[in-house]
């Protein structure tokens, strides 16, 4: 549907497979998906251990050739249906960046536990009250991307791993890009374990306090 949905507005795309040694099979199926589509429009960029999102949202814009980048999950956590929504949402409503929200509209989340809910809902809560960045869901990474807002971005933010996520949207507002929304449903993984750990959580809080105090 959806490589109907760019063949009839006249789009080109390609994408662009960033692999930090993950342990749920995604190059080996990305290799496989490169033999049937072609290296043209799946480029596969693997790394040989795990660097942080930050540098790898770098690596894969370095290889970008067009004008609008769109980072999602490659285990279908984020299903590729909703990227004609994406689409239509920037081009309507001029925006600078669109993120998929879990918790506005008709948005939400599917497949995790309660453990999983709670962290997620809570660590999405204290971002809000603290930092106000006018949008709904702060730590999702569903998102579009106007090349050259998210090279700015990028060069302004200094977070790591899933705190990344959160000051690129603070810092969108604090210089003055416009962030508009689409809701989605994120569906857990059915192969392969999460990367969310103990580390990571301590490294959110610390990011996010270091964020309110700098923002």
């Amino acid at each position: 549907m959806e490589r109907l949905y760019f063949k009839i507005l006249n789009l080109t795309y390609e994408i662009i497979v960033i692999d930090d040694g993950s342990p749920d099979g995604t190059l080996e199926v990305a290799q496989q998906l490169e033999k049937i589509y072609g290296s043209d429009k799946i480029v596969l960029k693997p790394r040989p251990k795990k660097l942080g999102l930050g540098t790898a949202y770098v690596h894969g814009m370095n290889h970008a050739t067009g004008d609008y980048i769109i980072i999602m999950d490659a285990d279908l956590s984020h299903h590729p249906k909703f990227i004609p929504s994406f689409i239509k949402t920037l081009h309507d409503g001029n925006f600078d960046i669109v993120s998929g929200t879990r918790y506005s509209g008709d948005g939400g989340v599917y497949g995790w536990d309660l453990k999983r809910k709670f962290i997620s809902r809570t660590a999405n809560y204290i971002a809000q009250i603290l930092l106000r960045p006018g949008a709904s869901d702060l730590t999702g990474s569903f998102r579009l991307y106007k090349k050259e807002v998210l090279q700015h971005l990028v060069e302004c933010c200094v977070s790591k791993g899933y705190v990344f996520q959160m000051e690129m949207l603070v810092r969108a507002r604090h210089l003055g890009y416009s962030v508009g929304e689409v809701p989605i449903s994120f569906v857990d993984r059915v192969y392969g374990e999460s990367k969310l750990g103990g580390s990571e959580i301590l490294a959110y809080l610390k990011g996010l306090l270091q964020l309110f105090a700098t923002t």
